[in-house]
């Protein structure tokens, strides 16, 4: 569930008296799970019951901290969120842990006769039938956000994601992230896309969680904008061209303004000045926790690039328009690493001195480049990503074992061996 509430984050609890961290001296990681029933794989709505079990409370908790780790709630019932409650620049280390928490997470499941589900989507969900909101703590929140836009839908209910957050210190540092962040954005689902069923097949598209995402605040427009966000170089901009208007936009909707906040903002990176942090939303959760840490890792890496050259001191006038940057970023949730990148411009951006070359191409330069360079967290990201460049984003990988449009014990297979990997921490292969 992308939209934010204030929960628990790995930039603090509050994000009051937090020290500032400087750009790459950090990284928090969120990763959302479906509860699915053991044996049918459907959703299982039971994330209050575990988290009050997992906590040992008398009553509903909306998370709980397990040393360097936490689960939390989300929007729906048949979701948790893993994080870890400080940032850290130990990725290796934090992809063991969170696979270690998967396991826990799973053995606690068990009791309830479930377990956890990876990927961007539920595959054969039914949200119209089968959503059930979070009744406890922000519930006000989440009957906002269900009265203006209906959450029971694909592009509120069944959507799990990956999420990056990557720190600033003041509004120099800012600028510099937030303009290498908006050029990175449009080619992650290229390695990401883990979502090509929905409603039981597959419609061509391979990260149908962004699809369904970026169209969910029809309502509203403006708290989406163009997934891409805005150019900016300041708080102060960031304010004036991106929250205002959200604000008033949705005033006229919610007059007690329950949801007049920063998280309100629902582009595929936010800035979150409340823990000064830039979180990065448009990454799908992949089969194991390796698999989303090392992107994170490459993420982190060509953020440094580009912020060390290109963005060292960034220009407005010379970044890229959204929307040019918004016709990639599409093109990518469509076809994911064979999508065509036809804009020159963009390509130099990493170096690349042609005219056109598919995503997956990019990504290879990419790669090839940061290890040139002694990238800080190859070691993390090199093994997952060789694996995606080879055998294709894990949507590539689900559609090739089953094809587009399976029978229904097929796609069950299909997940449960997906579940599998999930637990064993090994990556998924037709």
């Amino acid at each position: 569930m992308e939209s934010e509430t204030p929960a628990r984050h790995p930039f603090g609890d509050d994000g009051s008296a937090q020290r500032a961290r400087h750009l790459f001296e950090g990284c928090g990681i969120e990763l959302e799970y479906m509860l699915v029933d053991r044996a049918s794989l459907d959703v299982h709505p039971i994330a209050d019951r575990v988290l009050k079990d997992a906590s040992g409370a008398n009553g509903p908790v909306n998370d709980y901290s397990r040393g360097e780790l936490a689960w939390s709630n989300e929007l729906v019932m048949h979701v948790l969120e893993l994080k870890n409650v400080q940032p850290t620049t130990d990725l290796a280390g934090l992809a063991e842990r969170f696979q270690d928490e998967v396991v826990g997470m799973n053995r606690l499941l068990g009791r309830y006769g479930a377990r956890l589900l990876p990927g961007g989507m539920h595959p054969w969900m039914n949200p119209a039938t089968q959503t059930r909101l979070w009744p406890h703590d922000n519930a006000a929140v989440y009957r906002a956000y269900d009265r203006l836009f209906d959450c029971r839908t694909h592009g509120w209910a069944n959507l799990q994601a990956a999420h990056v957050n990557l720190p600033f210190a003041g509004d120099a540092e800012f600028a510099r992230l937030h303009a290498a962040v908006r050029v990175i954005l449009p080619i992650l689902p290229a390695l990401a896309a883990a979502s090509p069923y929905c409603d039981g097949h597959a419609g061509g598209i391979l990260d149908c969680r962004m699809e369904a995402y970026r169209r969910n605040a029809d309502a509203v427009p403006e708290l989406n904008g163009s997934i891409i966000p805005e150019i900016v170089s300041s708080r102060a901009e960031y304010d004036e061209r991106i929250l205002a208007p959200m604000y008033r936009a949705v005033a006229p909707h919610d007059p007690e303004k329950v949801l007049a906040h920063e998280w309100l903002n629902a582009r595929g990176a936010i800035a979150r000045f409340d823990r000064n942090a830039i979180e990065i939303r448009v990454l799908d959760t992949q089969e194991h926790p390796r698999a989303d840490v090392a992107f994170a890792a490459i993420v982190m890496d060509l953020a440094q690039t580009l912020c060390e050259s290109v963005y060292h001191k960034p220009d407005p006038a010379a970044q890229l328009p959204t929307r040019t940057l918004a016709d990639i970023f599409i093109a990518c949730t469509h076809e994911a690493d064979r999508a065509r990148i036809s804009s020159p411009e963009y390509l130099a951006l990493f170096g690349m001195q042609r005219r056109d070359c598919d995503a997956r191409a990019l990504w290879q330069f990419i790669a090839e480049r940061l290890n040139r360079t002694n990238a800080p967290h190859a070691g993390v990201w090199r093994p997952t990503l060789e694996h995606v460049l080879a055998r294709g984003p894990l949507a590539r990988r689900l559609l090739r074992a089953v094809g587009p449009r399976p029978s229904r014990s097929a796609l069950h297979e299909l997940y449960a061996a997906l579940a599998e990997a999930l637990e064993r921490g090994t990556p998924f292969d037709s």
